[in-house]
């Protein structure tokens, strides 16, 4: 009973490998520059066995893509036994993400790239992961269900985030940690202005 068991390990082990191999290489160069043959040759696999897992050329992008976005997720999500202040699940959060940044930089930068395109199953992807992030901030400060403009702020507020980190990560010109302080304060100054002003503070104001 445990062989098919250990078979099926082997095969999602090998096809990790040949996704992250994807990432590597479509992530350093144009998809119409690497051909099937070649990602074989440098996969140490043959070709009919790599069309046994993935049957084209873009059905093995799309799922590296899917991969890279799922690796992601997994390796950014911050479980917390209690639950913090808004300010420190919003930077526990942040700062896993930059950690993975800063160690799976071309994997980063694959994903990103990879949505920017007429592929409508890759953008899907993206967009996707995006939007798990989404939900990840907001439950992780709180948010109320019905805020909207707290929820659009985060949307944007992650498109800033990826830009930022996605520049960070080719320049380093800054540390991890002065990123994290400039990204998250980014976000709490915006926070501020969605909160609603009592009268107290309008009065305060115009005195």
């Amino acid at each position: 009973m445990s062989a098919p068991a250990r078979q099926r390990l082997h095969v999602d082990e090998r096809k990790s490998q040949l996704l992250d191999l994807a990432i590597d290489l479509f992530g350093d160069r144009s998809y119409e520059e690497i051909s099937i043959d070649e990602f074989a040759k440098q996969g140490g696999i043959s070709k009919g066995l790599l069309y046994h897992y993935f049957p084209s050329k873009r059905a093995l992008y799309v799922a590296a893509v899917k991969h890279a976005a799922d690796r992601l997720l997994q390796k950014t999500k911050v479980e917390q036994s209690s639950r913090p202040g808004r300010h420190d699940a919003l930077r526990q959060g942040l700062a896993a993400y930059l950690r993975y940044v800063e160690e799976h930089a071309a994997a980063y930068a694959f994903l990103l790239r990879s949505g920017v395109g007429s592929d409508d199953e890759v953008a899907a992807i993206v967009e996707e992961t995006r939007s798990r992030f989404a939900a990840r901030v907001g439950e992780g400060i709180g948010l109320d269900e019905e805020d909207v403009e707290g929820r659009l702020l985060i949307r944007g507020w992650i498109g800033f985030v990826e830009a930022t980190s996605l520049a960070w990560a080719e320049e380093r010109s800054v540390s991890r940690e002065r990123l994290l302080e400039m990204t998250a304060g980014a976000f709490l100054l915006g926070y501020q202005l969605t909160e609603p002003v009592t009268e107290a503070a309008r009065e305060s104001a115009q005195g």
